[in-house]
Order: C-alpha cells, then structure tokens, then sequence
C-alpha cells in the first residue's frame, strides 16, 4: 500500500550508468522536478506571483547546478585516473 510520502513525492527507478554520483544527481533532478511542477502549481492556481515563482525556480536551478559540479557530473576523467575503473 502506498504510504502518505510515496503520494507526494514520487520517485521513478534509475536507469542510467551506476555510480553512486549518478544515483544522487538522479534524485537531485527528481526532487528539482517535484518542486518546479509544485510552484508552477501555485502560480497557476494563483497563490504564488509569477515573479516569485520565478525566483523560486532560479534558486532551485542554482541548487542543482551546483549538485551537479560538486557530483562531478558530466566531467571527463583526468588523464592521472583515466583506465583506473573497477
């Protein structure tokens, strides 16, 4: 039976390559989806300005931009670790 919190925040499976830096980046992007449909809710319904909205999506953008570079993700491997893979 699904639970209270598997209602309001779904998760879909990860399909990518398993690192545990893709892992967290997925849920990162996940949590960003979540919250931007959540605000664009609230605009919509009129309970949220669109300016605020926009700043609240921006802030949540910087958020995973940064999760991302902190994850390195995207990076190319440095020649020193390049065929150091398990």
């Amino acid at each position: 039976m699904m639970n209270k919190s598997d209602f309001m925040n779904p998760r879909s499976r990860f399909y990518g390559e398993f690192t545990p830096q893709n892992l967290m980046f997925d849920a990162n992007l996940q949590e960003f989806a979540h919250r931007v449909s959540i605000v664009t809710a609230l605009t919509t319904g009129g309970k949220l300005m669109p300016e605020e909205a926009y700043s609240q999506i921006k802030k949540l953008w910087h958020e995973l931009k940064n999760s991302k570079r902190e994850l390195g993700i995207g990076k190319k491997p440095t020649e020193g670790t390049q065929g150091m893979e398990n």
